[in-house]
């Protein structure tokens, strides 16, 4: 992931800053400095004057946060904006028919939050927004090697960590790699081998409450709706559906099939995608399809 390439590594006069975090705004000026950039590459690029934008949100975004999403983007040069949930973009992005009287579920756990929504007739009919997803998962890693290990270690090499040797339930061969830190005793460098047991025991903890979101929001799910997913399965979407074996150790806790989307990365922003290239036809899905000017 290129997204922290420059966490830890800028000289004393940059400063390197994440305007989005837990899936929201965490630095209204950075954001709007970001999205600004963003939508005047857009706009050179295929010669037009303010665009529409379409923005994914968390489905627990608060009314505060809605509103400082449609401020940035509308100060950062957009002509109109409009929110959709994450979970509904993903399984837009996925292909699910979320148009269909039926029900269907995805989980997408993206950066910040894990979205889980059951869909049906173009809406959604219950849903979860959990605040742990893969920065939880990452900052799980550093902890353990720090406690664990005397090591420290920053948040690009746990995400990398993650991505090569972690897993939710024991690998059939244990995997391991080497990781450089700073020794916490006398503050050298030193390298250090860590183990997909080890990974897995890090991350634990969140694994198991992204479960029991999933879980819940299954017990929430009507009757009807109920044994139409159990017939479909649940979709996996997000960086977190790569993580290895969490399909089956959700599979193994619901008694439910379970997928991974295609291209898990890319399915809320193919969504977003979808729905503004539809936008009269899927303004349904839409949170707020009134007009911010």
């Amino acid at each position: 992931m290129k997204r922290r390439i420059c966490y830890g590594r800028t000289p004393e006069q940059i400063k390197a800053v994440r305007p989005l975090k837990d899936g929201v705004i965490a630095d209204f000026t950075a954001t709007q400095l970001m999205l600004k950039n963003l939508i005047e590459k857009v706009s050179r690029r295929y010669n037009v004057g303010k665009p529409r934008v379409v923005v994914g949100v968390p489905s627990g975004i608060t009314e505060v946060e809605e509103r400082a999403v449609e401020e940035s983007v509308i100060q950062a040069g957009a002509k109109e904006v409009y929110l959709i949930e994450e979970p509904m973009a993903a399984a837009i992005g996925a292909s699910l028919d979320v148009g269909e009287p039926s029900g269907s579920i995805i989980v997408d756990i993206g950066g910040g939050t894990t979205e889980v929504a059951v869909i049906s007739l173009g809406g959604i009919v219950v849903s979860h927004s959990l605040r742990i997803a893969g920065d939880e998962l990452d900052e799980d890693i550093v902890n353990y090697i720090k406690h664990e290990m005397n090591l420290a270690i920053g948040e690009t090499t746990a995400e990398q960590i993650k991505m090569e040797i972690g897993c939710a339930m024991p690998l059939m061969t244990e995997t391991s790699m080497e990781v450089r830190g700073r020794d916490l005793s006398d503050g050298l460098p030193r390298n250090i081998v860590v183990t997909s047991v080890q990974i897995e025991e890090a991350i634990k903890e969140s694994i198991t409450k992204i479960v029991e979101i999933v879980k819940l929001t299954l017990e929430k799910t009507p009757p009807e709706l109920a044994s139409d997913i159990m017939e479909k399965g649940i979709v996996l979407a997000g960086g977190g559906a790569l993580i290895k074996n969490l399909d089956k150790l959700i599979s193994l806790e619901t008694g439910m099939p379970v997928y991974i989307a295609e291209s898990p990365l890319e399915c809320v922003v193919r969504g977003t995608g979808k729905t503004l290239e539809d936008l009269e036809r899927l303004k349904t899905v839409l949170i707020n399809s009134r007009k911010r000017k």
